[in-house]
């Protein structure tokens, strides 16, 4: 239950948490906050990244809409749609890194794995 509404969390927005949760928690050590490259940095294409390309991302949109959508809130129309902007912009600067650091394998990924939504975009 979430305290102090007496309602469970609305199962999109846990569901949409847990996934970015699961993809931080495969990316390892190679995760950072901000677009980065790191000594070592490999390309992680297991667990959530066969399913998309940024899942953590994916995650985030996932609960936002699904806790909008379960508590039938039309402010987090609103929020969707600036949190997807800010992170498409920062899907572009990663997209640009991972291109730089794996010129032979992360085009064939972009073409084998979709970016935000599997096998649609």
């Amino acid at each position: 239950m979430r305290r102090g509404t007496g309602r469970p969390p609305e199962p999109g927005g846990a569901t949409g948490l847990a996934f970015a949760i699961w993809a931080r928690h495969t990316l390892g050590r190679n995760w950072s906050g901000n677009p980065t490259v790191k000594v070592g940095h490999e390309l992680v294409e297991t667990g959530p990244y066969r399913l998309v390309r940024h899942p953590i991302y994916t995650g985030f949109l996932l609960a936002i809409a699904g806790t909008g959508i379960g508590r039938g809130q039309v402010r987090q129309l609103f929020i969707f749609g600036t949190a997807f902007v800010l992170l498409w912009a920062k899907l572009r600067i990663e997209e640009s890194l991972m291109l730089r650091q794996f010129p032979q394998t992360y085009p064939g990924y972009m073409k084998r794995t979709k970016a935000l939504v599997p096998f649609l975009f």
